[in-house]
């Protein structure tokens, strides 16, 4: 087996927020590769995230942000989230609190419609499907090749208007999903986006 220095497991620590022991066991099935290990924090992170799912979320915080240009400029743009988690000593927590500001920015500086892609009508998203097959069609790509490509097409409609789906503002090859599960195995509760709410002076 690779020695694993103390280093290493803080460093990967630093990166992803696990606890040592966690870092240490994901350095050793990477064979000492970080970019490995943080793959495999993510995949575990999800899997315990998965097994909380039906846990029940009764606590939680209100979150608000408010982006300014300038300092001497009222804010134009608000934000609001409901971040549940199961307990109040979470909720009083640290992490939980700069998760919830986390996304809170995010969804200011992202704009995204929903939370789920399950919130998202079902006659909007037949309406998309429709003009996506209708645009394959009259572009003249072959048969065979128009499901997949409506498919796509969908998947980036939902990574473009739901929260869970968009990439993490501060690292966009993550998805906020992730970020959630991320904050689920380390916090080892279940963490729900309960609603979110954007305001906008320009968008009226």
């Amino acid at each position: 087996m690779i020695d694993i220095s103390l280093e290493h497991v803080k460093q990967l620590r630093d990166m992803t927020g696990a606890g040592m022991m966690d870092c240490k066991k994901a350095l050793e099935d990477a064979q000492g590769n970080l970019d490995r290990a943080v793959v495999i924090l993510r995949e575990r992170g999800i899997a315990k995230a998965a097994k909380r799912a039906d846990r029940v979320t009764s606590n939680g915080v209100v979150e608000a942000y408010l982006h300014r240009t300038s300092e001497d400029y009222p804010p134009q743009i608000g934000a609001l989230i409901e971040l549940n988690c199961e307990s109040d000593f979470v909720a009083k927590g640290t992490d939980f609190r700069t998760l919830a500001r986390e996304l809170a920015m995010h969804v200011a500086a992202a704009a995204p419609r929903w939370v789920s892609r399950d919130e998202v009508p079902t006659e909007l998203v037949e309406q998309e499907r429709t003009l996506y097959q209708l645009r394959a069609e009259q572009d003249g790509k072959p048969a065979q090749a128009i499901p997949k490509i409506v498919a796509g097409q969908l998947e980036a409609f939902y990574k473009d208007s739901c929260l869970l789906d968009q990439p993490y503002m501060r690292d966009p090859a993550t998805p906020v999903r992730e970020l959630v599960a991320s904050a689920v195995a380390k916090l080892q509760e279940n963490i729900t986006v309960r609603r979110i709410q954007r305001f906008s002076i320009k968008e009226g």
